[in-house]
């Protein structure tokens, strides 16, 4: 089978298409065909070897995927074989072949396409997870969402307006502002020729906002943790900047602020139940037309090593998926 292998950990631009043998299939697994793959950060980690998983070399990245079950491992239960399912796994999902613990399949509705499903999984779980499980948001809240025509900050924004949030998006272009603003943001923030700080203490009437949800990190954290009204909630979501910050704890005192990690990848292994309930959730919202993924582009397999390298300079809006079809 065709699949876009890392060698060694190093740079992205030393991926390389080539032909394997498939992956062998253990008795708690599925095989997917994988029909599509989304791109995501963590890709271009997980490559250079910086991040949480370290898998064993050599290996295909890919973690968000959707396709069609062909074979099923001997404890397998309630899936069947042409099942149209989504999927979010550790790496394997840049190939023609994937094998993914059964526990993991999230079906595909039939009015989602597998371009969707690919990008659905990942961003909508993780912000889901953030603003519903850690941040316990409730109606009426403000959510200031940094990175916020990225994958995860568009689900967010959607996400928060469906749980009846008030949205502020902040993002580094007019082009990614009118982005968010399309797909629903009450207000915007574009941090490259605004004052951040003072445009938030605008917005809020010099309240602060209730939550924040960064999966950017860098500089602009520690101004949104100072953004936080009174016992405000601020979200670890990740660090798309590259730069993981150093925030003064005095700021979590003065106001009773907390500061929440969220790491969905490990929360669904550890908690599957409540993981099932929120896809559930998620695909209803779906079928139902509240929340839709923005894919930007569709690639073939031998443009996705470009493309990784593209969403770790953050010059991508919403998701790029690899369309095995093409």
């Amino acid at each position: 089978m065709k699949a876009l292998i890392c060698q060694q950990f190093g740079p992205i631009n030393a991926l390389r298409l080539e032909n394997i043998p498939a992956p062998v299939l253990t008795s708690s697994q599925v095989r997917i065909e994988v029909k599509a793959a989304s791109i995501n950060f963590p890709d271009a980690l997980i490559v250079q070897g910086l991040y949480q998983v370290r898998p064993t070399l050599p290996f295909s990245p890919g973690a968000e995927l959707a396709g069609t079950i062909t074979e099923l491992g001997s404890d397998v239960t309630g899936w069947k074989i042409g099942d149209r399912v989504m999927t979010c796994t550790d790496y394997g999902a840049f190939a023609e072949q994937c094998v993914v613990t059964a526990d993991l399949l999230v079906a595909l509705p039939s009015s989602m396409t597998f371009t969707q499903g690919a990008a659905f999984v990942l961003t909508y779980g993780t912000s889901l997870h953030a603003l519903k499980d850690r941040a316990r948001l409730k109606a009426g809240e403000t959510v200031l969402i940094l990175g916020a025509a990225g994958g995860v900050g568009l689900a967010a924004i959607e996400i928060a307006k469906k749980l009846g949030a008030r949205v502020i998006a902040a993002a580094s272009s007019q082009e990614k502002i009118d982005l968010c603003r399309r797909v629903g943001a009450n207000d915007v923030i574009n941090y490259s020729r605004e004052d951040f700080k003072d445009r938030v203490k605008t917005l809020s009437n010099n309240q602060g906002v209730d939550v924040v949800c960064d999966p950017v990190g860098g500089e602009g954290s520690e101004t949104a943790l100072r953004c936080l009204a009174w016992r405000g909630r601020f979200l670890v979501v990740g660090f798309a900047s590259g730069v993981i910050p150093k925030i003064p704890l005095n700021l979590t005192l003065l106001k009773e602020r907390q500061i929440l990690g969220v790491y969905w990848g490990d929360a669904i292994k550890r908690d599957p139940m409540s993981h099932k309930a929120n896809m559930q959730l998620l695909t209803t919202w779906f079928e139902q037309g509240h929340i839709r993924p923005v894919v930007s582009e569709q690639i073939r397999l031998d443009q996705a090593a470009e493309a990784i390298e593209r969403i770790a300079s953050r010059k991508v809006m919403g998701k790029i998926v690899v369309n095995f079809d093409v």
